[in-house]
């Protein structure tokens, strides 16, 4: 079938031929004639298969008659992320251009007043997130009173990020006789029943199982040890030996502060790496995201934040740093490449600790994926090389310190015949008891012993006070008096 025979304009028709299409995809054949017979719709399809278009052309035609009214959009896009809305606002713009619809992004990270601008000249379309909709609603600058159309677009990704509620505030604010388009790459029990809240005998349409993964996707699994730098190193191996084949890649993480980490460890390695999260800057993101599509930059390391918003045909594989939490999550990130009938590669590597997640993934795609190990020569162990010769090092180095110490010193080695002599007189008196005159001439003949000495002298020497009257400084021999020399006397006890 081609899209002449789906009902759509002249107008939509030449925008469509100079994009480079000439066949609908199976998501697009199917609800294109029922969004312009105005059905409310409940798709699922995986994602990567012109869902967009699936219902921005027919919007175009839906919309081409009639005006917009100031601060009251005709239509309304809900979308999870900026990335994916303002993905669906280029694919506006790109087949909208024969139209003279009129046309509004409002997201977060951007300019309150110059969005409130753009309403107060009336939109056709409103591509927003449910954050910055309501927000601009509560402050009375958008009224909805005359919407007639409202796309849900991922429904699944507006439950795991919390967007229900506010989505169900929203959708309480329209007018009950509207037309509602329901999109999702996955279908969960719970979003089943928002659908019955939101939709109105609708007509599903499914072109492949729920939640299954691109056919054209290549997808492995690579056990790794749980030391972070083994682990980096192995996801260096994989980017060196799929350089050959590799386009552009994404590396997915499911923490920010890992996604930071993991893009400096690359660029550290000659890597051309940048980073993409949530954290960032509106207006840095865009950037990022801009000279990854003009292939400025060849590798992307970011959050699930762009697992759903990037349509860049060009990515030919996709890393899992980490198995992700939500095993629908799987699904979206692979989905990036195997694009409009590309093939595509997605690699995951597995952690002994994540074997939950990685089960919930294969559970829900319903296949093993198939492990694979990297070769003898990989250089995941070296880094484990490098640091056991650092860790190594400091041991040897501290005993060369400690015998230049001694050998500096003006004092001989005792030998161990001699150690073992002074300690048993230590020893012996310690079991002897001592007289209180005897324990002050220790005490009076101690301070100016224990100024020459070396603590470890001095210690031995606090538990004999008979040897104190022994003081090294009368003795001929000086602080080197023999052991045996110092051996207590019964005389001078008994005196």
């Amino acid at each position: 079938m081609s899209f002449e025979q789906l009902g759509l304009s002249s107008e939509t028709l030449q925008a469509i031929k100079e994009a480079g299409y000439d066949q609908p995809t199976p998501i697009q054949e199917k609800a294109i004639p029922y969004v312009l017979m105005g059905r409310d719709i409940m798709g699922v399809a995986q994602t990567g298969t012109g869902k967009t278009a699936g219902f921005t052309l027919p919007m175009i035609d839906i919309l081409s008659s009639g005006r917009a009214k100031t601060r009251m959009p005709r239509s309304i896009i809900l979308e999870p992320t900026r990335e994916l809305a303002s993905q669906v606002a280029d694919s506006f713009e790109k087949y909208g251009k024969n139209s003279k619809l009129t046309m509004a992004l409002l997201i977060g990270g951007e300019s309150m007043k110059d969005q409130q601008a753009l309403l107060q000249r009336g939109v056709d379309v409103l591509i927003a997130t449910p954050g910055r909709l309501l927000d601009l609603f509560d402050r009375g600058q958008i009224l909805l009173a005359d919407t007639k159309l409202l796309v849900i677009d991922e429904a699944d990704r507006m439950l795991d990020m919390g967007f229900i509620p506010d989505v169900e505030k929203l959708v309480g604010l329209l007018p009950p006789l509207r037309q509602t388009l329901f999109f999702s790459a996955t279908m969960a029990p719970e979003i089943r029943k928002l659908s019955e809240k939101f939709l109105n005998n609708p007509k599903e349409i499914s072109v492949a199982p729920p939640a299954s993964p691109a056919a054209l996707v290549t997808q492995r699994l690579l056990p790794c040890e749980a030391e972070p730098k083994k682990k980096r190193a192995a996801l260096r191996e994989l980017l060196k030996q799929e350089a050959g084949e590799m386009q552009s890649a994404l590396i997915f993480s499911n923490r920010k502060r890992d996604v930071a980490t993991l893009q400096r460890s690359l660029e550290r390695h000659g890597l051309n790496a940048k980073a993409l999260h949530g954290d960032m800057a509106q207006p840095a993101r865009m950037e990022t995201l801009n000279a990854f599509k003009n292939g400025e930059i060849k590798i992307l390391v970011c959050s699930d934040v762009a697992a759903r918003g990037l349509d860049i045909p060009a990515v030919s594989h996709v890393f899992n740093f980490d198995v992700p939490t939500h095993a629908e999550d799987y699904v979206h990130r692979i989905g990036r490449t195997g694009r409009a009938g590309r093939s595509g590669k997605a690699y995951t590597l597995f952690l002994p600790s994540e074997k939950k997640y990685l089960e919930s993934v294969q559970k829900l795609i319903g296949f093993e994926i198939q492990r694979i190990s990297l070769s003898d020569e990989a250089p995941s162990a070296e880094p484990v090389k490098e640091e056991s010769k650092e860790e190594a090092q400091p041991a040897p180095q501290k005993g060369r310190k400690t015998g230049q110490r001694k050998s500096s010193s003006s004092k001989p080695r005792k030998s161990e015949d001699n150690k073992t002599q002074e300690d048993n007189a230590g020893q012996q008196a310690e079991d002897k008891p001592v007289d209180e005159e005897t324990e002050k001439a220790a005490k009076s003949s101690k301070k100016p012993a224990a100024q020459k000495t070396s603590s470890r002298k001095g210690k031995s020497r606090k538990k004999d006070p008979e040897l104190l009257e022994n003081d090294e400084s009368t003795s001929p021999f000086g602080e080197h008096t023999p052991a045996f020399l110092l051996r207590p006397v019964p005389q001078t006890a008994s005196a």
